[in-house]
Formats: C-alpha cells, sequence, structure tokens
C-alpha cells in the first residue's frame, strides 16, 4: 500500500478513535471504577510503598512557599469574615459537649490537684510574689521617706546604723520573711482549693463559665488576635506551626510514630479491595457518578488534545512499519 494511503488511514484511525472514546466516556468511567473497585488494595501497594511514599516524598519536602501563604490567606478570610459577627459561640460548639467535658475534667481528680500544685503550690509562683510585694513595699517606703524630709534622712540613717550593727541586710531580711510566709500562704491556698474545688464544682465552674460566653459572636475571638497585614496573629502563628513541622518532619520520633501508624493501617485494611477503602471515606458509585460530569470535559479535552493524536499517530505508524503489517498490504495488492 502506498505511503500516502497508509497516511491517510492513520489519520482516519486517529479521527475515530478520538471520537469513540468521547462517545464512550462515561461509560468508559463508570465501568473502569467498577472494575478498579473489585481490585484488593495489596495486589497494587504495599505496606512498604506507603512507608516510602510518605517517608521519601511528603515529610522529606519542606512546605512550599505558596502553600503556606494560601494557608495564611484562608486563615485570614475565615477568621476575620463578616459572618463571624453574626454567629454566637453556641452555634459552634453543642450544650451537650461543654456538659460532657466538664465532667470529664471534674472527674480526674488527681490531675485537677496536679494543676492546681502547678499553679498555686509552687516554688516559682511564691517567688514571684515575694519579688511583686517586696518592690511594692520598697517603693513605697522609698516614695514615703522622700517625703517625710528631715524625718526620713534620720529614718535612712538608722535603718544603715542598723544594718552596720546586726551585720545584716535589711532587703535581704525583708525579702526572707515575705518568702517564709508566703510560701506558707500558697500551701494554705493550694490545700483550700484542692478542698473546696469538688469534681461537681470544677464542674459546675466550668458551665457557669461557658455560659458567661456562649451568646458572644464568634468575632469575639479576633480580640485576642492582632490583624496587622505585615506582622499580625496569623503570620506568627502559621510560622510557627512551620517551625515546628520542619523541626518534626525529619525527626526519628516522628518516623517511628509513622512507621507504627502506617502498619497498624495496613494490617487492617490490606484485605480490603478499592472500593472499600473509598467507602470509607464516602467516595461510593453515587459521588463518582455525580463527580463523573465534572469530570468529563477534562477527558474529552484530553482525547481531543494535540499530544493525544500525536501518540497515536506515532503509534499507528509503528504498528503499519512492522514487516508482517507490510506483508499483509503487499499481499492484498
Amino acid at each position: 500500500m502506498p505511503d500516502s494511503s497508509i497516511h491517510k488511514l492513520i489519520e482516519a484511525q486517529i479521527e475515530f478513535t478520538q471520537q469513540w472514546l468521547c462517545q464512550q466516556a462515561k461509560p468508559l468511567v463508570d465501568d473502569a471504577w467498577q472494575w478498579l473497585g473489585t481490585q484488593p488494595m495489596r495486589q497494587y501497594l504495599s505496606c512498604e510503598d506507603l512507608q516510602h511514599l510518605i517517608n521519601d516524598w511528603l515529610l522529606t519536602q519542606p512546605m512550599t512557599e505558596v502553600m503556606r501563604t494560601d494557608i495564611r490567606a484562608i486563615l485570614q478570610t475565615v477568621i476575620y469574615h463578616p459572618v463571624n459577627d453574626n454567629v454566637p459561640l453556641s452555634e459552634l460548639v453543642d450544650e451537650t459537649q461543654v456538659q460532657t467535658l466538664a465532667n470529664y475534667i471534674g472527674s480526674h481528680q488527681q490531675q485537677r490537684n496536679g494543676l492546681i500544685h502547678a499553679l498555686i503550690g509552687n516554688d516559682t509562683f511564691a517567688d514571684l510574689l515575694t519579688q511583686t510585694l517586696y518592690h511594692a513595699i520598697n517603693d513605697f517606703m522609698e516614695s514615703t521617706l522622700d517625703k517625710a524630709g528631715g524625718v526620713g534622712k534620720l529614718m535612712k540613717m538608722g535603718r544603715s546604723s542598723f544594718e552596720k550593727a546586726t551585720n545584716r541586710n535589711l532587703d535581704e531580711k525583708l525579702q526572707t520573711y515575705l518568702h517564709r510566709n508566703i510560701k506558707d500562704l500558697t500551701n494554705k491556698a493550694e490545700a483550700n482549693a484542692q478542698a473546696h474545688l469538688s469534681n461537681e464544682e470544677v464542674s459546675r465552674l466550668l458551665v457557669m463559665g461557658w455560659a458567661r460566653i456562649k451568646d458572644q459572636p464568634v468575632s469575639q475571638l479576633q480580640t485576642y488576635l492582632d490583624n496587622d497585614p505585615d506582622n499580625g496573629s496569623i503570620q506568627h502563628i502559621e510560622a510557627s506551626v512551620q517551625q515546628s513541622y520542619n523541626r518534626l518532619r525529619l525527626s526519628p520520633y516522628l518516623r517511628s510514630l509513622v512507621a507504627a501508624s502506617v502498619e497498624t493501617w495496613y494490617d487492617n485494611h490490606q484485605g480490603d479491595t478499592i472500593a472499600a477503602l473509598a467507602a470509607s471515606v464516602n467516595i461510593d458509585e453515587l459521588a463518582v457518578s455525580k463527580l463523573t460530569p465534572t469530570l468529563l470535559p477534562i477527558i474529552e479535552d484530553a482525547i481531543n488534545s494535540e499530544w493525544l493524536s500525536a501518540h497515536l499517530r506515532d503509534m499507528l505508524q509503528a504498528f503499519y512499519e512492522q514487516p508482517n503489517i507490510q506483508q499483509i498490504f503487499a499481499t492484498k495488492d
């Protein structure tokens, strides 16, 4: 067969193939999903494959600047959207959730006592109160003596004489006295808090606290954020999360957790079909049928594209150039 005839035949086959694929696109997608859904996952994906995918691709790559910019922009939109002015906090959190959480927190007496001790009974808190009271008393005395004129000068001289005679610094003595007494007070405050904050009382206080704020608009949360476009809270939050992610993503700690998690998931699902896995994230035949019309324009454009025509042309030319095919045409001639 002459080359011109083969060329015409190839072009006709390309045109027919593209038309046929466009006409059959939807049933082909449906049939492909039906076939794919029956295939077992483990036939195509091993636990090691998942490990490599997560460790060598997802965790190895830092978050791109484009993605970080998108995250900041979306957070900005969500947090400062006008709808937040008209939506109360109670619409985000159900009353039963608050009650359940309050009861849960209230029932953990040991953890609660530990928290009370951390807030009230620790030495840092006592030292902070000591220094605060010391500076307040010292400032008051200095201010009073300065205003007292000659009497103030006599009192300062008396203080100096006392320190020389006793070889003790009055400031240090005052701090020691305050610390000793404040430490005793904090211990009593801790004991009182643990005694009076029963399970029921803690639960009641939490529910009362929620009742005070539940009718406030969601936009009230904006008061705790700085909306400076160049140095705002969103930028700081995103940067902090990014810093933590970069520190953890290559750490042996996270790799160990990922390995254990992937192994657990794979052991639980290795016998599942792809359709069963898709159904676990609410992707079923109905979802696919609704998604197909959205995908069809993309599929049809791909079918009619020049790159597919070129590949089909190369394939058909290679087909007709085979000696056995050439022999068939030669025999017909």
